[in-house]
């Protein structure tokens, strides 16, 4: 701070950085402005004042866990679940671990982690201070948080919805809006993002059915090889998975003609897990808002999957009209009124 001529600055401390800016707070409050504490701790390991804190016995084989998936992505299940499925996401977060430091080094900064106990510094801390967690973090549990918010004079806490520990994926809007709120008292209002895009729906046909023929595990099982399925022609075909609905998919796509291309492959090999699935496509307007999506775009797509027979991949006549030339071919299904939406509209279904 010295060096840049910063004489106060909002210190924002996450994870295994939380300890050293509550340090910092409290030892020079003159130079902190406000103190912002993201899915830290003051102590991870478990005692009788922290019993939400790690086993001290489980210790060495979670550090050995580390080492030996360090560098592929695999600790994405417990730092990102929500990400975890995306290969685009598991690639580069792999690649940035293997960049950041060998497996060896990160596990020695880790076990770094189970000896810190600042604790005792909390009462000392007098900035404003803000406490954000999610209330389902995995890797530093939600009590953590709480704590802090207790042994901290005046500070603000707010539980966040989620079980992501990386504070960049999953809803990030919100934990923005608290911060920039907190630091400036004002909260911006999200800024959308409209783009023209191909929005699909899908769903299993007869999955209740299905479900309550097979029993619990069966179902789980079967949903887990249909959605490893759709996810991977997703990525083939460079779709965009936006939320999954149970037994269907949400997704959306640059390009109509690899939409359609895409949804008949999706249907196709499926069909080798003995189910079939239900899609619509429609092509317009939609507003991505942080990670969702939204507009009259895709309600259309959603009545128009709800139309489609089992099987079928049924689209909106401007997905026909912007495909012309691809070689793609179409069946008639009539006008049809969409609940919610203006006007009547042709549908197509696609020939496989």
């Amino acid at each position: 701070m010295d060096a840049v001529g910063s004489q106060r600055a909002a210190l924002i401390g996450v994870a295994e950085g939380g300890p050293m800016a509550m340090l910092f707070a409290a030892t020079y409050p003159e130079r902190t402005s406000a103190l912002v504490l993201v899915n830290t701790f003051a102590r991870l390991l478990r005692d009788a004042d922290c019993g939400y804190g790690y086993p001290a016995d489980r210790v060495p084989k979670a550090l050995a866990g580390l080492e030996e998936l360090w560098g592929t992505g695999g600790l994405l299940n417990l730092v990102a679940p929500s990400v975890a499925h995306d290969e685009r996401f598991r690639r580069w977060y792999a690649r940035y671990e293997r960049l950041a430091m060998g497996p060896g080094a990160a596990t020695a900064m880790f076990a770094t982690m189970f000896e810190i106990d600042i604790r005792h510094v909390l009462p000392a801390i007098r900035v404003p201070t803000l406490i954000l967690h999610r209330s389902r973090d995995r890797h530093i549990r939600v009590g953590h948080g709480r704590y802090l918010a207790e042994h901290i004079p005046g500070a603000k806490y707010v539980e966040l919805p989620g079980e992501d520990h990386l504070f960049y994926v999953g809803d990030t809007e919100t934990m923005l809006g608290e911060i920039e709120e907190f630091l400036t008292g004002t909260r911006s209002a999200p800024e959308s993002d409209r783009v023209l895009a191909t929005v699909l729906f899908t769903d299993i046909v007869g999955s209740t059915e299905r479900a309550a023929a097979l029993g619990d595990a069966g179902w789980r099982d079967l949903l887990g090889a249909h959605h490893e399925v759709v996810r991977r022609e997703l990525e083939r075909y460079r779709g965009r998975e936006i939320d999954t609905t149970g037994d269907g998919f949400l997704a959306t796509f640059d390009g109509p003609a690899r939409a359609v291309r895409c949804t008949c492959a999706i249907g196709q090999a499926v069909r080798r897990l003995g189910i079939d699935v239900r899609a619509g496509l429609h092509t317009g307007e939609i507003e991505f808002v942080g990670e969702r999506v939204a507009g009259i775009a895709v309600h259309m797509a959603a009545r128009v999957a709800a139309l489609a027979g089992p099987g079928e991949v049924l689209v909106s006549s401007t997905v026909k009209d912007l495909v012309a030339g691809s070689g793609l071919r179409f069946v008639e299904r009539g006008m049809h009124a969409l609940k919610g939406v203006p006007d009547e509209w042709r549908l197509f279904a696609v020939e496989h």
